[in-house]
């Protein structure tokens, strides 16, 4: 999940919404900043043999490189335009109608509740084009054999982006694609939701009554939020991951409510909180890096 977010005026004004540039810019700049982090987060959720951080980062370095922690990555930086928009155009649209079913005008501030639903709509609504890039990353992700021109002999069994999406629909069909979805939409509703409420809250506090938010407070507001978010969204979001990888090889898993029950069952609670510090650690420079593309391009724009 990308928290990637926007500016305070498109939360307080839902008429005003990024530009498609901006989507690309901050969207890829987001990815780019946050993916190492991701990768580490994804092997330490899905694979036991990680018994930390460093040891994981430790690991990687050995066996695949740098390379190693950016594998997949042009699978999100290739679709998270498409699915910044949907979440965008969803939460405003929701914005719009839940604010003219109470009889408000299009110039009236948004309650919390309505900032809150649509958040969770938009959230949701993403999951039907980012569940198929999603499963794509984290299997390219969970991929650890060496980097090209290593000792070992181990083929991947994935070559590529584009190898891995043809072959889990030829070999579990499409519906394939959408392995782990629920958990997914689990994950970026709430989370989504608790983004934006967050996010128009700091603002709100941190902003002079009449006044439009400060460069300064757009960051804090965006990195605490995205923060805040994740609190919600790390228990599926290892749910999510340990249903995709679930076909790589050796099925562990019948279905959501196995995983959760197994996971619980031989690891603990703890577990569904594995790589929450990552997501802290990542969140706020990420969301720092995506608010400031976008302010920086909005500005271009507007020159």
């Amino acid at each position: 999940m990308l928290l990637s977010g926007t500016t305070c005026t498109t939360v307080s004004n839902p008429d005003l919404r990024p530009t498609p540039k901006s989507n690309i810019l901050k969207g890829a700049l987001g990815v780019a900043v946050g993916y190492p982090l991701d990768t580490v987060k994804v092997r330490i959720q899905t694979q036991r043999k990680y018994t930390s951080v460093w040891q994981c980062i430790r690991s990687t370095c050995k066996t695949e490189g740098v390379n190693g922690f950016y594998k997949g990555m042009s699978m999100p930086v290739s679709t998270v335009s498409i699915s910044s928009s949907v979440v965008f155009g969803t939460y405003r649209n929701c914005l719009q109608c839940l604010r003219q079913l109470r009889g408000g005008s299009l110039d009236c501030p948004s309650s919390k509740l309505d900032i809150f639903l649509s958040g969770l709509a938009g959230g949701v609504a993403q999951v039907s084009v980012m569940a198929p890039a999603d499963i794509v990353k984290v299997r390219l992700q969970c991929q650890t054999e060496p980097y090209q021109g290593s000792a070992s002999h181990s083929k991947p069994k994935y070559r590529g982006p584009v190898h891995c999406l043809l072959s889990i629909a030829r070999e579990e069909g499409v519906l394939g694609l959408y392995k782990g979805a629920n958990a997914l939409a689990l994950r970026d509703g709430p989370s989504f939701a608790t983004y934006f409420l967050t996010y128009n809250i700091i603002c709100e506090w941190l902003t002079p009554a009449g006044q439009k938010p400060g460069w300064t407070v757009v960051l804090l507001a965006g990195g605490l939020s995205g923060m805040c978010g994740w609190t919600f969204g790390t228990p599926m979001d290892v749910i999510k991951s340990r249903l995709q990888v679930d076909g790589m090889g050796k099925r562990r898993y019948r279905g959501f409510v196995h995983c959760i029950t197994e996971s619980l069952r031989k690891e603990g609670p703890g577990v569904f909180f594995k790589g929450l510090g990552l997501n802290y650690l990542r969140a706020f420079p990420v969301n720092m890096s995506v608010f400031g593309a976008y302010e920086l391009v909005v500005y271009i724009l507007r020159m």
